[in-house]
């Protein structure tokens, strides 16, 4: 079956409702402010806050690596897609209940919860995106593409400001943990009125890799390592840039020690974060077609190796809610350019196995937290700095490599 127009259009619609009221379920378990400020207040450590960290943001992806070659197996892929959103719904569900009652549940079995609730909603998530991005690329056609990624911006930072002001006003309704009980709730009834879009997507074309077995899938990659350069720049940009968005939930962990921040604070951050993200987004979407991706890559960079200096220079609240401002920003600079650039350097049959592969180069992004949490706790937060902006400083040659002309 052939992709029309009005199937696109159908797809976009379906894809932008998803992505609305994601962007709502998203503000409620914000994973740079909510998550952390939770964990901290539930008894955490930096070394507990660097393993969640590296679960919901490195670790997650890094299981690309694993589900990609059963997925590529299929020619359709959208029952994998709610199947993985599915589990995300649930340990929502799952998370608020805990929560709301956790007045009957030891504390130490409260953080158990959490990193078992958390690590089903990543890597469920993780599932859900190999297919979700084979879908994408197959199922809008090229030169909607770019529009697409700007107006589900525009929309989802319109939603993302809105729902930051009720986040807020959540947070400070009630204390620990019952206003984070509230917080999940809601994040649960968005994620599950975001998966109707799915049920809505039509998958015409099929898109089939076969892959036998883990010595076919990674030779596979070998291949694809040999013939596309770019793979090997984008794995490299993705394993040092890519560490860009896990240093927020350690900011949380610096101002709660330094400046003792109550849940209004966090809320506050999390406002300003949303911000941040919602301007670079209006941004973006009136500059459609005019930009190319590595002016992002190159600015996400440059601001990325502000923040540690603005956080060892922060003199109070204020200070963190500039942190928090480019923290949005550098979020969505660096989404869409990944996106875009992963779309540009794949092609309908190789994209799920590109996607696994973007997955593996998630290596440096998974265990920096952990390493993170562990220097923190041994030496403090100025070595842990230091080495985030030398990591982020090699970034920069593998986006001059890349070289996209998009």
């Amino acid at each position: 079956m052939k992709l029309t127009a009005a199937i696109s259009q159908q797809n976009v619609f379906a894809l932008l409702w998803h992505s609305g009221f994601l962007a709502l379920a998203m503000v409620f378990m914000d994973v740079d402010t909510i998550i952390p400020a939770m964990l901290v207040d539930a008894g955490g450590s930096a070394v507990q806050i660097g393993i969640l960290t590296a679960i919901m943001l490195g670790g997650s992806s890094f299981t690309q690596l694993v589900y990609a070659p059963f997925i590529s197996n299929f020619n359709y892929k959208k029952k994998f897609l709610l199947l993985g959103i599915n589990s995300r719904i649930f340990s929502l569900l799952g998370l608020g209940i805990m929560l709301y009652f956790s007045s009957l549940i030891d504390e130490t079995n409260i953080i158990w919860m959490i990193f078992i609730l958390i690590t089903i909603f990543s890597f469920g998530g993780a599932f859900a995106n190999v297919s979700y991005t084979d879908i994408l690329g197959k199922s809008i056609l090229q030169e909607s593409r770019k529009p697409f990624f700007s107006i589900r911006q525009l929309i989802t930072g319109v939603i993302l400001f809105a729902a930051a002001f009720f986040a807020k006003k959540v947070l400070t309704i009630s204390e620990y943990p019952t206003n984070y009980g509230y917080m999940f709730f809601i994040a649960f009834g968005a994620l599950l009125m975001a998966s109707l879009g799915f049920w809505k997507l039509k998958e015409v074309i099929p898109s089939r890799l076969e892959i036998k077995n883990p010595n076919h899938f990674f030779r596979l990659i070998k291949s694809e390592w040999k013939q596309n350069q770019k793979l090997k720049y984008f794995l490299g940009f993705i394993n040092t840039m890519g560490i860009s968005i896990s240093l927020l939930p350690f900011i949380i962990l610096y101002a709660k020690d330094f400046y003792q921040i109550q849940n209004a604070d966090t809320g506050s951050f999390l406002l300003y974060k949303i911000m941040g993200s919602v301007a670079t987004g209006f941004i973006l979407f009136f500059l459609a077609g005019k930009y190319k991706y590595r002016y992002l890559l190159y600015g996400g960079a440059v601001l990325s190796l502000s923040l540690p200096v603005l956080t060892l220079l922060s003199s109070g609240i204020l200070s963190f809610i500039i942190i928090f401002l480019i923290g949005g920003v550098i979020y969505t600079t660096y989404t869409i350019a990944m996106n875009g650039v992963l779309l540009e350097i794949s092609a309908n049959e190789n994209r799920t196995l590109y996607t696994g592969i973007a997955g593996a180069g998630n290596i440096l992004p998974a265990l920096f937290p952990l390493l993170g949490g562990w220097i923190i706790k041994l030496y403090g937060f100025l070595p842990f700095f230091i080495l985030f902006m030398v990591v982020i400083l090699s970034s920069l040659f593998f986006i001059y490599k890349i070289n996209c002309k998009k």
